[in-house]
């Protein structure tokens, strides 16, 4: 095995985010107090966990990626099936294990629904299409509920659910898009996407749905009165990001356009978190 296919594996980048959400969930959720302790072992859950829905997604996608992305580890060889499993498999062992750390009932349990859903998705929902979808929306959005756990926060706080639709409805834009340039690969698998069911223009209109969701989701707590300054000035930017790739998609509904679409979204994802971080403070 290669190392660095197998960082490629469980693309860090991806889980670092998602270990960000955490700590942002855990500063929103209003907790009397908070250890860096509670928020490291938060960070590692959810960045573990990801890596493990990572590899899952390309253990279980090995067919598809041969067709749509022969450059992954799995299909080019960097790292075999069987070191993929292992992987696998020490990722959801190191995430369940810091959430057990956390001393939190419900803390496990919201990392355990994580896992679940990851494995779920990759093994049955994915097929599903716009249902599967808006599962791994649900992973997008978990994350900022698990910070409220750990942190042992409101996880009714109306701050820290708004920020989780927004999380939603974008990862869902995301996904309904990126299954636009995965048509041909798809079929390999019979994934019923919106894109390879309907088409890529209805797959399109329901991708720049989302991402206007998200930003009406996002502009909630401004509306709320909820919203610090540096959130008020700040949403600006990832907003206009979502705006334009709604009209970008429509406008140019191609499987490059899809690609480029799904890149900006993930930086446009990155953006939001930062400006999240700046209102949890």
């Amino acid at each position: 095995m290669k190392p660095a296919g197998a960082i490629k594996l469980i693309r860090p980048v991806n889980c670092a985010m998602i270990g960000f959400a955490v700590i942002v969930g855990a500063f929103v959720s209003k907790p009397a107090s908070i250890l860096p302790a509670q928020l490291a072992l938060g960070f590692l859950t959810g960045f573990f966990i990801c890596a493990y829905s990572m590899v899952v997604n390309d253990v279980y996608d090995i067919e598809v990626d041969r067709i749509n992305r022969s450059d992954r580890p799995i299909p080019s060889g960097s790292v075999s099936l069987r070191e993929a499993s292992r992987i696998s498999a020490v990722t959801l062992a190191a995430g369940l294990a810091c959430a057990v750390l956390s001393l939190d009932f419900l803390a496990v349990l919201v990392a355990a629904a994580y896992a679940f859903l990851s494995w779920l998705y990759n093994s049955r929902g994915k097929k599903a299409g716009l249902w599967g979808n808006l599962i791994v929306a649900s992973s997008l959005a978990i994350p900022f509920v698990y910070g409220g756990a750990v942190a042992r926060g409101s996880l009714l706080d109306s701050l820290l659910l708004m920020m989780a639709f927004t999380a939603f409805f974008s990862g869902a834009g995301r996904e309904v898009v990126k299954a636009m340039a995965d048509v041909e690969g798809d079929a390999k698998r019979n994934v019923n996407s919106v894109a390879r069911k309907q088409g890529l223009v209805p797959a399109s209109r329901v991708g720049a749905l989302f991402f206007l969701l998200a930003v009406i989701a996002s502009w909630l707590p401004l509306l709320t009165g909820l919203a610090n300054e540096v959130y008020t000035v700040g949403v600006v930017v990832p907003d206009a990001m979502f705006v334009y790739l709604a009209a970008s998609i429509v406008y140019s509904h191609s499987p490059s356009s899809a690609l480029r679409v799904k890149d900006i979204a993930l930086a446009g994802m990155t953006v939001g978190l930062i400006v999240f971080i700046g209102g949890a403070l």
